[in-house]
């Protein structure tokens, strides 16, 4: 299996398991800093090496009305000066070509949305900076079509890839989790996130936004930790319920400690097999 660098952190072939946690959308940078301070601190204190996520820009929320974020210029100066306060990487979704330049500079990895994953100009943009990239499988695609997006990827010059399950499309406004993803993709030999907070989506589900039942959460992450992942993606916020994006299905913070706890009890039985 290929393993993919960042910085001293090294995900997949049985490495530790990796968060990569962080509110849905920045809202602020001290907001950022304050609960990204908390995140990394609970994650330290089980040894679980940690990446940023917060989006610069939300530009496929359901409504035209709902917050998207700063945008890209002043998005990408507020994850710069979370990255050098907090002494942690940082991932952020990329949405257009025209963004993965300025983009590649504070990132340390590109994202590619689900709804995006097959748009060729723009993973073949992100792929030539040699940054790695995290492909998150489409709500309409079986997983074994994501070995397509991996030729696009490779045909452009990256195999730093990362592969995330999060949630197939099964009737309106419902995702369901299919775990034998997460195997069918790691047999394509990059490293297996699992996305657990946005696999309890109801997508459009409240008319004018997405709902959720982020009380699946642990137990949807039981279940991927013991089919076998190298990371774990959750969005994690202080006040989901007043949370302007994803509310519904990201954690609060308050809850983080269990969850991985169990999580990497589970992973660290997984990989002794």
């Amino acid at each position: 299996m290929h393993t993919i660098k960042v910085g001293n952190i090294t995900i997949g072939a049985n490495n530790p398991l990796v968060l990569f946690g962080g509110p849905c959308v920045i809202e602020s940078e001290e907001h950022l800093i304050d609960l990204g301070m908390k995140i990394k601190a609970v994650a330290e204190k089980h040894n679980i090496p940690i990446i940023l996520k917060a989006s610069f820009d939300k530009a496929n929320r359901t409504s035209i009305k709902s917050y998207r974020g700063p945008g890209l210029k002043k998005g990408l100066k507020i994850l710069q000066n979370v990255k050098d306060e907090l002494k942690l990487p940082i991932i952020s979704d990329i949405h257009e070509p025209n963004q993965v330049q300025d983009a590649a500079e504070v990132l340390d990895i590109l994202q590619i949305p689900a709804f995006l994953c097959r748009q060729t100009d723009l993973l073949c943009e992100a792929a030539k900076t040699g940054k790695p990239v995290n492909i998150k499988k489409g709500q309409f695609l079986a997983p074994r079509d994501v070995h397509k997006i991996i030729e696009k990827i490779e045909f452009c010059g990256n195999k730093n890839i990362i592969l995330t399950e999060r949630g197939t499309s099964f009737g309106y406004n419902n995702l369901v989790v299919d775990m034998r993803s997460l195997v069918i993709m790691r047999s394509f030999g990059y490293p297996i996130m699992f996305d657990a907070t946005h696999s309890v989506q109801i997508p459009g589900g409240l008319g004018n936004c997405s709902g959720g039942e982020r009380k699946f959460v642990p137990y949807l992450t039981r279940a991927a930790a013991a089919v076998g992942i190298d990371a774990l993606f959750m969005e994690i916020h202080d006040d989901p319920d007043n949370a302007p994006c994803d509310g519904h299905n990201m954690i609060h913070i308050n809850d983080l400690e269990d969850i991985l706890t169990s999580v990497v009890q589970i992973n660290k039985l997984v990989n002794t097999i």
